[in-house]
């Protein structure tokens, strides 16, 4: 695919940024947001034109990756960002959080992951760095290189999904996971609780049973 189609691509998606879905709530890098909606939604699918300039961006990798870690260095440099601390509060948010999501405010792969798992009915936290990648600051800019070192690819793009702790990738792998029926067993798997009530383990509760 020619990058100028990639690009096309990825300005097309980015309409869908703008368009209500199912909301969200996003924070800072130094605040989370849970999300707390209770009624029941049907398991969203993959909007077929962001996948695919999701699969697309992966071919401009290697330019994301060098002007992630210029802006990383210069931006840091400048606010004096200790890279072992931002490594550091990753590590303790995976531990703490069984779903974990970093995001940009206006991206259109970041709004699509957030409407998939909001409809998948199972609790995750979300922590938005910045708007955009251009208007990170120094922390938020070498969290997205840190990031970038927990998925094999190496890519700096946003978002990142960690389930159980494990980086599944972004949107695109996302959304494989739901085309795949696998979002589900996994989030079981992972004992991840469901805003519906319904736990992340199959196993009957002997208590409800009883007084049935």
């Amino acid at each position: 695919m020619k990058l100028s189609n990639i690009l096309a691509l990825a300005l097309i998606s980015s309409a869908s940024a703008f368009v209500p879905s199912t909301p969200t709530q996003t924070s800072s890098s130094t605040t989370l947001s849970m999300s707390d909606t209770t009624t029941e939604t049907p398991t969203a699918m993959p909007n077929p034109v962001i996948k695919l300039a999701a699969n697309g961006m992966s071919l401009l990798k290697p330019i994301f990756g060098l002007e992630a870690q210029l802006q990383a260095a210069v931006l840091g440099a400048i606010t004096n960002v200790d890279k072992e601390a931002v490594a550091g509060d990753i590590d303790v948010l995976k531990s703490q959080n069984k779903v974990l999501i970093y995001t940009y405010g206006l991206s259109p792969f970041s709004t699509e992951a957030l409407s998939i798992l909001e409809a998948s009915g199972y609790e995750y936290t979300n922590v938005e760095l910045g708007k955009e990648w251009f208007l990170l600051g120094g922390e938020a800019s070498e969290t997205r290189v840190a990031l970038s070192k927990l998925v094999d690819s190496g890519a700096t793009s946003l978002p990142k999904i960690f389930i159980g702790g494990e980086c599944i990738g972004g949107c695109a792998e996302l959304a494989a996971l739901v085309d795949n029926g696998e979002l589900d067993s996994k989030m079981k798997l992972t004992k991840v609780s469901n805003k519906n009530g319904k736990g992340g383990s199959d196993m009957p509760n002997f208590f409800t049973n009883l007084f049935a």
